[in-house]
């Protein structure tokens, strides 16, 4: 078992630096996501990490122990690849042990750890076929399946899941998060896909452009994101954000989003909120629903307006309407199965509960 920390990590390609500085703490055992677009440094760093790419400054440690010069195979450190890596004319049996064999482990030893991982990846009916012969998700399971049996510290997942179609992501998830269950290692995993990150970690660090934005367990970066890049990128569909003005009118300030549209901003004696300032404000799109007829919710803190379909969206228990709420373009959902259609009115209710709100210039959260 094993911790990993990085410390003001830092990679450059000649002049051009791509990863500015990343700090991060893994705990032992915990399993940590690294998310964001592509281009954002996520896959730079976990090979840094696995030492298949140099360092340009900063310290790495597994295990309390710096691992800046130290070969990736002696770093306890286990990587599984978007792309399998299999040996097209080895069968399963001889993909999973031949970096035992390598290692002139004794063959009972070996036979013993390929026994085990196959058997917690089910795969003991597939030991005697080739790659060829299996289906993505199978391949897949024999690539981990040779990362357990080295019994490495730490697993390190480079988006193992992109090759795979929406079932089988589905599925491997699953899978993934029942091998941490099992084996009880430090998983870091990268994906650009932040469905994966919400259900697959502990903890999510969000990256781009090769910085941190921000780090946190799922709810807390769902629920609290510090910036609206964070807000826009984490949740499917993700968060409607709108410029608008604040406007004080008497004790009580507004949020002006359009000519038409202006709701009020529920008391936070924290919030430093001062009239004229420009913002966006962001909403949920579940914060965003049909009036008093959603399993009768009703919010402690809500507005009422009229809006207008522009496309709808079925999705089977929900349906995510395209909406122009008095001249705003914003994303709601319906649950339950009822039709709708395009230029179709409706009233609909505002959450208000999970507003947010970020500051226009410096696009940080100050509500």
């Amino acid at each position: 078992m094993a911790n990993v920390i990085l410390d003001n990590v830092v990679k450059k390609y000649g002049k051009l630096e791509v990863v500015h500085g990343v700090s991060l703490h893994v705990e032992d055992r915990e399993f940590v996501v690294l998310v964001g677009p592509s281009g954002c440094g996520k896959s730079t760093t976990l090979r840094m990490i696995a030492g298949l790419e140099d360092i340009s400054g900063g310290t790495i440690s597994i295990a309390d122990r710096i691992v800046n010069d130290i070969a990736p195979k002696d770093r306890d450190a286990a990587m599984i690849f978007q792309n399998y890596a299999l040996y097209p004319h080895m069968n399963v049996y001889k993909n999973m042990s031949f970096g035992l064999s390598l290692r002139k482990m004794p063959k009972a030893e070996i036979e013993k750890r390929v026994s085990e991982a196959a058997a917690i990846l089910e795969l003991e009916a597939l030991l005697l076929r080739k790659p060829h012969e299996l289906s993505g998700g199978q391949r897949q399971r024999v690539a981990m399946g040779r990362a357990i049996v080295r019994h490495p510290s730490v697993y390190l997942f480079d988006e193992p899941l992109s090759n795979l179609d929406a079932k089988l992501r589905a599925q491997m998830r699953l899978e993934i998060k029942q091998l941490h269950q099992r084996v009880q290692n430090t998983i870091i995993y990268v994906t650009h896909d932040q469905v994966e990150a919400m259900t697959l970690a502990d903890r999510i660090v969000v990256m781009r452009d090769g910085y941190i934005e921000q780090v946190g367990s799922p709810m807390d970066i769902f629920q609290h994101p510090d910036n609206i890049f964070v807000a826009g990128f984490i949740g499917s569909p993700p968060m409607n954000l709108v410029p608008a003005t604040i406007v004080n009118a008497g004790e009580n300030q507004h949020l002006k989003l359009s000519e038409q549209l202006e709701i009020p901003i529920p008391a936070r004696p924290e919030a430093q909120l001062n009239d004229g300032q420009k913002v966006v404000v962001g909403l949920r799109t579940e914060d965003i629903f049909i009036a008093q007829t959603d399993g009768g919710r009703i919010p402690a803190i809500s507005f009422d307006t009229l809006g207008t379909i522009k496309v709808v969206e079925p999705l089977g228990s929900e349906t995510n309407l395209h909406m122009n709420l008095q001249g705003v373009e914003l994303v709601a959902r319906s649950a339950g199965r009822r039709l709708f259609s395009s230029g179709e009115e409706l009233a609909m209710t505002l959450d208000l509960t999970h507003l947010h709100i970020f500051d226009a210039v410096t696009e940080r959260s100050i509500y």
